[in-house]
């Protein structure tokens, strides 16, 4: 009955951080429509006439190949910047000596602007899909390392020591000490890393590559055409908001599903 009513409670609660996601949305579509009312179409098209384009561009054909490269490139570059970040900064966080020699090279990593980044890829890359990947990896790297190590350092050495005394198995250390612990560390990063790899590879391709979503948001401006230009926009938001609450927040609530279960 216990972990019914759990389950019941987890349920709900993800379904009320949906509401909430979806009113905040309603309210800046709402905002968005004031200014277009104010400003005109050839200036800030309303939220509908967007939509209205946008659906165009998804009947034409248009739209989908394009939001399927960026996508590819962005994940690709996230993926590695994920992977290699996050095991560098555990593996840095363990140890005292690597923490300090890596905090300067984290914070001169996060303060070098994409643009720079983007500039040395052109010239060691060329104009492929290197150039993105590479320019979304070295953006996302310093997030997912920063927040690895700090999970690693804060570790509660005497939770630790209590449970060797114990002589836990292996498994539930992992699943009931380290892995809780690291992972409210870890999702923070992820999705702050997820909404840089979506910035990142767009402005990377409006001006190094021939398609992708950069490259159409380079060709509506060009033509003026505002409302295709939005179009590509919200449909770049619709995809990083998918990736966010349909991939990562459905993971991140099971793994952290300890903080909403009542102790026995």
């Amino acid at each position: 009955m216990r972990s019914l009513h759990n389950a019941l409670g987890a349920t709900l609660a993800y379904l009320w951080s949906g509401w909430g996601a979806v009113a905040s949305i309603l309210l800046f579509c709402a905002l968005w429509e004031l200014g277009g009312r104010v400003y005109g179409d050839l200036v800030l098209p309303g939220p509908v006439a967007t939509l209205q384009q946008l659906s165009g561009m998804f009947d034409s054909g248009q739209a989908l190949p394009e939001l399927i490269i960026s996508a590819r490139r962005a994940l690709y570059g996230l993926g590695l910047a994920l992977g290699i970040g996050t095991l560098l900064g555990l593996l840095a966080g363990r140890s005292m000596t690597a923490a300090m020699m890596s905090r300067p090279l984290v914070t001169l990593l996060l303060g070098m602007p994409p643009i720079a980044w983007l500039v040395l890829a052109m010239l060691w890359f060329g104009m492929g899909d290197a150039t993105p990947v590479f320019t979304v990896f070295i953006a996302c790297f310093p997030i997912a390392f920063a927040g690895a190590m700090q999970g690693g350092r804060t570790l509660d050495n005497k939770l630790k020591d209590v449970a060797l005394a114990y002589r836990l198995p292996w498994r539930m250390l992992l699943t009931d000490l380290y892995l809780p612990h690291i992972t409210s560390y870890l999702f923070p990063a992820w999705i702050t890393a997820l909404g840089t790899s979506w910035k990142v590879v767009v402005m990377a391709e409006l001006l190094t590559t021939v398609d992708g979503v950069g490259a159409a948001l380079a060709v509506s401006r060009a033509q003026l055409d505002t409302a295709s230009s939005l179009g590509w926009i919200v449909a770049v938001l619709g995809l990083l908001l998918a990736f966010e609450y349909l991939l990562l927040e459905p993971i991140k609530r099971r793994v952290e599903r300890w903080r909403t279960e009542p102790g026995p």
